[in-house]
C-alpha cells in the first residue's frame, strides 16, 4: 500500500513506520492518522512481524502536535467525536497491538505526538528531545489519550505540573520521571531501538502478546488486571511456544520460537 504521510519498510522482522511530513514537523492531520492506522492495523495481520519502530523523519520533530487548523472551527460535538475516532483509529490500536511498538523520540513530541509516543510500549528519546502537552495554552486539553497515560507514567502530581503549565522537558528530564526509558544521541536512536528490537525477538511472540494484554489489563476500567494474569498465565500453556520454551530449557539449548 502507498501512503502520502508515512514512510513505511520491513526489515529482518521489524516494521519501520516513519511520520513523514517534515515541512509540517510531522504533524499529525487526519490524513496521518488513517495511514498510520491502516499501517499499525497491517503489522498487527501480519505474523512475519515481531516488532514495531516508529518514528518522525527528519531531525526536528517525531511529532510536533496536531494540525490545528484542521479542527480550529469545530463545535462541542465535532470535537468529541474527533477525539473518539482518534482513540479508536491510532492510539488505542497503537498501545493494544500484540507486537512490542517502541517509539524512537528524534526532537519535539508535542501534544498528540506525546500521546503517540505514549501509546507505544516502550520509548527511547535522543538527547534533543522536547516532550510537552501544551493543549491548555490553545483553550483545550489533551484530547488522544495524553490526561490519563500521562499520569500512569509519570505520576499523578508530575502529571497536573505538565499539563497545567503547558511547558516542555528535555529528553534527560523525561528519562528521570519515567516518561521515556532511556536518552541516547541522535546518531544512536535507531541502533539503540533496533538492539532493543532484536532482544525482544528472541523471545516468544505469544508470551510477549500475553504479557501485552496483562500488563494493559491493569489500566481498563472495570477489568482486575491480576485476573488477567493468572488468564494470560494460562493460556500460554496452550500454546506450541511454551512447548518449545520449556523443552529448550531442559535440553540446554536455544528455543525456535513460531509464535503459534
Amino acid at each position: 500500500m502507498s501512503y502520502n504521510n508515512i514512510l513505511f519498510e520491513i526489515k529482518q522482522g521489524t516494521a519501520y513506520v516513519t511520520i513523514n511530513r517534515p515541512d509540517q514537523l510531522n504533524a499529525l492531520n487526519k490524513e496521518t492518522i488513517q495511514e498510520l492506522s491502516s499501517a499499525f492495523t497491517s503489522i498487527e495481520e501480519n505474523n512475519d512481524l515481531k516488532t514495531v519502530i516508529l518514528t518522525g523523519s527528519g531531525e526536528k520533530a517525531f511529532v510536533a502536535g496536531a494540525d490545528i487548523k484542521e479542527f480550529a472551527g469545530f463545535s462541542i460535538e465535532e470535537g468529541k467525536l474527533l477525539s473518539a475516532e482518534g482513540h479508536q483509529k491510532l492510539f488505542n490500536l497503537v498501545e493494544n497491538l500484540s507486537k512490542p511498538v517502541i517509539a524512537a523520540v528524534n526532537g519535539f513530541a508535542l501534544g498528540g505526538g506525546l500521546e503517540l509516543a505514549m501509546a507505544a510500549h516502550i520509548r527511547i528519546a535522543s538527547d534533543n528531545a522536547k516532550l510537552g502537552l501544551p493543549e491548555v495554552s490553545l483553550g483545550v486539553i489533551p484530547g488522544y489519550g495524553g490526561t490519563q497515560r500521562l499520569p500512569q507514567l509519570v505520576g499523578k502530581g508530575k502529571a497536573f505540573e505538565m499539563i497545567t503549565s503547558a511547558g516542555m522537558i528535555g529528553a534527560e528530564e523525561a528519562e528521570k520521571w519515567g516518561l521515556v526509558n532511556a536518552v541516547v544521541t541522535l546518531e544512536e536512536l535507531i541502533p539503540a531501538c533496533e538492539k532493543l528490537a532484536g532482544k525482544i525477538m528472541r523471545n516468544s511472540p505469544k508470551a510477549i502478546e500475553s504479557a501485552i494484554n496483562a500488563i494493559n489489563a491493569q489500566y481498563r476500567e472495570g477489568v482486575d488486571g491480576f485476573v488477567a494474569e493468572i488468564t494470560e498465565f494460562g493460556k500460554c500453556f496452550g500454546t506450541d511456544d511454551f512447548k518449545e520454551g520449556t523443552s529448550a530449557f531442559m535440553e540446554k539449548r536455544k528455543p525456535s520460537f513460531t509464535g503459534k
